[in-house]
């Protein structure tokens, strides 16, 4: 039996959920394409699950962050379940955290492919993603081998401060809702990561969806 919790709801800022324009999409991929980011434009979430999918070797250990983007277009379910991956969240899922965590943390650190959505990526080519607890964080920034994020237009916004606001006052009110409801507590913008550009070009690839996707 589900238990009845009470949600303490945070405003939601909806302006945050509208699509960006297509001008605004093309400046994104193109600013990000001169940090050394492999920016890619797909028309949807369809079209996005399967470059996504074309883009990762079967059989090699996939990372994943939380994500709703990834679920709501079917990536989550066939990296998890397809047999194709070495999917890494199964596994840590199915460990004790309070003996395995040691294992845990070095499991999730250096994938072969990390997966992700992003809170925001700005018109000039910087990517904002925000977490409770940071265990993406370390991947995307360097432990991963390649890094593929998908991001729905409704995440462009004009620059850095936009992509903060976007974070509290859209993203984070509609994950805290979500933690409560699942687990009875709070979530938190404990950690947020900024990237400027990529060290290795190509090393990160952003699908940028015209359509919106995801929160």
């Amino acid at each position: 039996m589900t238990e009845n919790r009470t949600i303490e709801r945070l405003p939601v800022n909806e302006a945050f959920a509208v699509p960006a324009s297509p001008d605004a999409v093309d400046r994104a991929a193109e600013a990000l394409r001169t940090h050394g980011i492999d920016a890619r434009i797909v028309d949807d979430g369809a079209q996005a699950r399967e470059l996504l999918l074309s883009l990762v070797p079967e059989g090699v250990e996939v990372g994943e962050g939380a994500s709703e983007t990834l679920d709501r277009i079917g990536v989550t379910e066939i990296i998890e379940k397809s047999g194709r991956f070495d999917a890494i969240r199964p596994r840590t899922r199915s460990m004790d955290r309070a003996t395995q965590m040691r294992e845990i943390r070095k499991l999730g650190a250096a994938p072969d492919v990390q997966i992700n959505s992003v809170a925001a990526v700005t018109e000039d080519g910087r990517i904002v993603i925000a977490s409770m607890t940071g265990s993406q964080l370390g991947p995307i920034v360097f432990g991963a081998g390649r890094v593929i994020l998908v991001i729905g237009s409704q995440k462009v916004v004009p620059d850095l401060a936009t992509a903060f606001r976007r974070v509290e006052e859209y993203s984070y009110p509609i994950e805290d809702a979500k933690i409560q409801e699942a687990s009875g507590r709070h979530s938190a913008i404990n950690k947020m990561l900024i990237l400027n550009a990529e060290f290795a070009p190509g090393r990160i690839t952003a699908i940028l969806v015209r359509q919106p996707v995801g929160v």
